[in-house]
């Protein structure tokens, strides 16, 4: 996917999506780290709506365990959130627009209970959630014209993951290494082999392990290629689901677990008749599409990946990749 071909400049999602790189590379880390202080509960709280909160939520929880963070950290969305306690929880709400209903009511909701600890992260200036909260992130991507969110899920997760690593005193990336690796990826040609399999198939389910990637491709698989989805967390795709799979759909799969390859051939490929292709920075037993490691930080690129592969199958069916028929760049607008 490059600029200078007419197919993918024509779409503001494309454009978005190679911007990305760039976006990485001038992250403000004093802006960042400025919220350190801010940081004064026993437990981390994100949340937010779709992709605003499944990467970046997801991947930080996840490099928790793997780090052995000392901080319990949760995510749910906002609305079932309301009945939780989270008085001891530094809350973070995530909105793109900064004025997604859900978000402007939680916060109203604990400040209502004296909550002191709300971090808002917004790309826009001068939103309610901005306002509201206790302290804000203004992202630094700039605005979105298309309506499936790209460069500012990236931010979003690389802001809790650099706080994050700067308060639990880990290695930082270097963000220049990571904004070339992911133009890198995103330029990638991307084969028929990978592609191929995708084209036709009714449904495209996506496995991987629960750090966000996986799922949040699942929710582009719907806005890009208007087919249907669903994420099959870790093994769960050797465990039940076959019974309504059917070789007319397809499986990609995210850094495959090496020793459950040969089950998910055995149930599902040889099983059902289902193809399945990988996404991974080394050869698997399937068709892979290689891309870099770069050891925590892969999921990026993985993510990056995804919508390589995403926008292929929605170009190859002649979709407009900006304009959705239903959804929505604000999915349930705030007008207060």
């Amino acid at each position: 996917m490059k600029t200078s071909i007419e197919k993918y400049n024509n779409f503001a999602l494309c454009r978005e999506m190679l911007e990305t790189g760039e976006v990485v590379k001038n992250l403000n880390l004093d802006t960042i780290f400025s919220l350190v202080s801010k940081i004064n509960k026993e437990k981390i709280f994100f949340t937010g709506e779709g992709s605003s909160r499944i990467f970046p939520a997801k991947k930080t929880i996840c490099d928790a365990w793997a780090n052995g963070y000392p901080q319990p950290m949760y995510t749910e969305a906002a609305t079932q959130a309301l009945e939780y306690k989270l008085a001891d929880s530094a809350v973070f709400v995530a909105s793109n627009s900064g004025k997604t209903k859900e978000g402007v009511r939680i916060i109203r909701h604990l400040k209502a209970q004296n909550h002191s600890t709300i971090i808002g992260v917004i790309a826009n200036d001068g939103t309610p959630i901005q306002q509201e909260s206790d302290a804000h992130y203004l992202l630094g991507c700039g605005k979105e014209d298309a309506v499936a969110a790209t460069k500012s899920v990236v931010e979003q997760a690389l802001f809790y993951d650099l706080l994050f690593r700067k308060i639990n005193g880990l290695e930082l990336p270097d963000l220049q290494k990571l904004g070339d690796l992911i133009t890198q990826v995103l330029e990638m040609e991307v084969s028929e082999e990978i592609s191929g399999p995708l084209m036709d198939a009714a449904v495209l389910y996506w496995a991987g392990r629960n750090n966000g990637a996986a799922e949040e491709l699942t929710l582009k698989t719907n806005e890009i290629t208007r087919k249907k989805s669903d994420f099959l967390e870790g093994t769960y795709a050797a465990h039940g689901i076959e019974e309504v799979m059917n070789k007319n759909e397809a499986l990609i799969i995210v850094d495959p677990f090496k020793d459950e390859e040969e089950k998910f051939t055995e149930v599902l490929n040889q099983g059902v008749g289902l193809p399945i292709v990988a996404i991974s920075d080394h050869k698997t037993s399937f068709p892979t599409m290689i891309i870099p490691a770069y050891g925590q930080f892969t999921p990026y690129l993985q993510l990056v990946a995804g919508w390589s592969l995403l926008v292929e199958v929605g170009i190859n069916a002649g979709i407009d990749l900006d304009k959705p028929e239903r959804a929505r760049k604000v999915g349930n607008e705030f007008l207060g």
